[in-house]
């Protein structure tokens, strides 16, 4: 008789998430910048007699070499633009600061250094980067002393930052050489956009279909921020961009037929995916998509992607056609609410005080010669900043992987130390680094251990002893204020990222279900005013309604994207942290549903012109439910026009 099968012991969520890594191919055209990326800056500046002015672009290029991700090179202008600009302004004033100004003065800067860049790391990632660029420099501009001016230094520090970002501009990517490759990071995003497409309808009526659906959502969302970066124009202005803007404009329709199969949940034919997928493929190969499967018109949805599936053809055939990316700019107002509101109050004071706090501690130590002879306080205040950022990771676990990281990268620096020639040598394991980073950036733990390294390289290249001992005091220090700080009672509601995300995720959703409620009014007018003069026959809608739905879908979904993903890293905090939020899963959940359903509707109504009692019921059901999910998870305040009036179209 066989025993029964013991339950796997289950982790708890901080502890899971720190022992987590992502998982994917190795970016070797990333790992070729970053070996070209400061190593061979310091043997210049080195060879030059520099050597520290080397040291100061080196940090740039590693501080650009996290932030060097898979996109687009328009997207990377900004995502390694912004934020070197930030990091040398941080830089200046931080130099400033240090040479005039006293401890106490000098702290008191700093902390208001780190509201403000708190207050605008809530915005966004690219914001958020710029802010821990600015926090960082800052310190090290202080902290770190270096015989040149302030302004030398910044300028070594966009030399930097534009050195690994004109690699990214001119080096193509391995194996994408079709057509044009200044358009590689582009053709990839849109094509997993169809592929996407195509496993959503493969999992339409299963367990999968869920996941799916949230992966369709960030092919579409990467898709679209790798085709809208900064430009002197205000339109595409090659062909070739020209064609992927219309091809991914086809996408959407496709987009919108898959959601609503898959939540209708009846069963799709197997032919179905094979569309999507030859787009997919004519996308990579830049090629016509050849005969496309043939047609099935059983339901509203399969034949909303049946027509969707001749538009997108059309449109891969003459390389033009609609080019809108269905974005909706965000204006002042919405970035002073990010920054002011409840997510950016709470962010900035928790990385004030921390930040505010380790340079004060950091310089105490500093006077009262515990360092001894080095002169490095800037290390306390640096590390605090990677480790008080929310985005970054739950608390608990930033904090393990930074003490692991860096004690592990202490001792192999101190082994490599011991046996390599200087400087040769040093300059060397800072290309080897440079080139990890890309790799690293999967773990937290992995990367602060070859950030360790490199940087301790730096150190020692720019004339400091070796302070690998040192290293792991202070980062162990740093992670106890952080544990500290980061538990702290904050004025007003706990949370506040989470559900500052929900919130402009709630309107988002109703401001969809109300434009589609409106469109079946619309409709339903125009049905009444044509039945008096002929036999009615369903009209799809004006060109400029659909493409306003489909900028208001993309906002819902993107908005719930990261609300769950902000409701994801708060989950895995420790138990004291993580209760603030419990229950947000569940209103992500069902406002999730509600886009779902909204969009089933938008495609039932394109094909019939109106909405049957069925689909009212359920969005009624939806909105209740979503009402009664809220007020269960405390999640009060500003919130969507939760009574939108569900009501039938003729």
């Amino acid at each position: 008789m066989s025993r029964p099968a013991r339950p796997a012991l289950a982790l708890p969520p901080w502890l899971a998430h720190t022992l987590r890594a992502q998982r994917g191919p190795v970016p070797w055209s990333a790992v070729v910048r970053g070996a070209l990326a400061a190593g061979p800056l310091l043997l210049v500046a080195v060879l030059a007699g520099r050597a520290s002015l080397g040291v100061v672009a080196a940090v740039a290029a590693m501080l650009a070499g996290i932030n060097d991700r898979p996109g687009s090179r328009r997207v990377s202008v900004h995502r390694l633009g912004v934020p070197a600009l930030a990091g040398a302004a941080g830089l200046f004033a931080g130099t400033l600061a240090g040479d005039r100004l006293g401890p106490v003065q000098l702290t008191l800067l700093l902390t208001g250094l780190g509201l403000f860049a708190g207050g605008i790391s809530a915005v966004g990632p690219v914001a958020s980067a710029a802010g821990t660029q600015l926090l960082v420099a800052s310190a090290i501009g202080a902290g770190m002393p270096l015989p040149e001016s302030g302004w030398l230094r910044a300028l070594a520090y966009l030399g930097g930052a534009a050195w690994l970002l004109g690699l990214r501009l001119a080096l193509p990517t391995p194996g994408s050489l079709v057509g044009d490759f200044r358009f590689d990071g582009e053709r990839d995003a849109v094509a997993d956009v169809y592929d996407a497409v195509a496993d959503l309808l493969d999992a339409v009526g299963t367990r999968h279909a869920t996941a799916r659906r949230v992966a369709l959502t960030a092919a579409l969302d990467h898709a679209q921020d790798a085709l809208t970066g900064p430009r002197l124009r205000r339109y595409a202005s090659s062909s070739t961009e020209r064609r992927l803007h219309a091809q991914y404009a086809a996408a959407l329709p496709l987009a919108e037929a898959a959601t609503a199969l898959a939540w209708a949940g009846e069963a799709v034919p197997a032919r179905a995916s094979e569309g999507p997928r030859r787009l997919a493929a004519g996308v990579r190969g830049n090629t016509h998509t050849g005969p496309l499967p043939a047609p099935s018109r059983s339901a509203p949805a399969l034949r909303a992607l049946d027509d969707a599936l001749l538009h997108a053809a059309e449109a891969f055939d003459r390389g033009r056609g609609n080019r809108d990316l269905h974005t909706r700019r965000r204006t002042a107002a919405d970035l002073a609410r990010s920054v002011f509101g409840a997510g950016g109050r709470e962010y900035g004071l928790r990385v004030a005080l921390c930040f505010g706090a380790s340079a004060a501690i950091a310089q105490a130590l500093h006077h009262a010669q515990w360092y001894g002879q080095h002169e490095h306080w800037y290390w306390l205040p640096a590390t605090a900043v990677f480790l008080v950022k929310p985005d970054l990771g739950p608390l608990a676990s930033r904090v393990l992987c930074r003490a692991a990281g860096t004690v592990l990268g202490a001792l192999l620096f101190a082994g490599f130390a011991a046996v390599l020639p200087r400087p040769e040598g040093l300059i060397a394991l800072v290309a080897l680094s440079g080139a990890l980073i890309p790799v690293a950036t999967r773990h937290f733990a992995a990367q602060t251990a070859v950030v360790t390294v490199l940087v301790l390289a730096l150190v020692m290249v720019g004339g400091e002893p070796q302070a690998s001992v040192s290293r792991i005091g202070e980062t162990l220090l740093a992670c106890a204020i952080v544990l500290v700080v980061g538990h702290l009672p904050m004025p007003g509601q706990r949370g506040g990222g989470v559900r500052s995300r929900l919130v402009t995720a709630d309107r988002a959703a109703h401001a969809y279900l109300a434009h589609v409620l409106r469109e079946s009014e619309a409709t339903s007018a125009r049905r009444e005013a044509d039945a008096s003069r002929m036999p009615y026959e369903p009209n799809p809608p004006r060109t400029d309604s659909r493409a306003v739905r489909w900028t208001l879908r993309r906002e819902a979904y993107r908005a719930l994207a990261e609300a769950r993903t902000a409701n994801a890293l708060a989950a895995a905090e420790l138990p004291a942290l993580a209760r603030h939020t419990e229950g947000a899963d569940e209103v992500v959940a069902t406002l999730e549903q509600l886009v779902d359903a909204t969009t089933a509707c938008a495609v039932h109504l394109d094909d019939s012109g109106r909405l049957t009692p069925w689909h009212a019921d359920r969005l009624t059901e939806l909105l209740e439910e979503l009402a009664e999910k809220r007020d269960r998870a405390g999640l009060h305040g500003p919130r969507g026009p939760a009574s939108t009036d569900v009501t039938l179209a003729g």
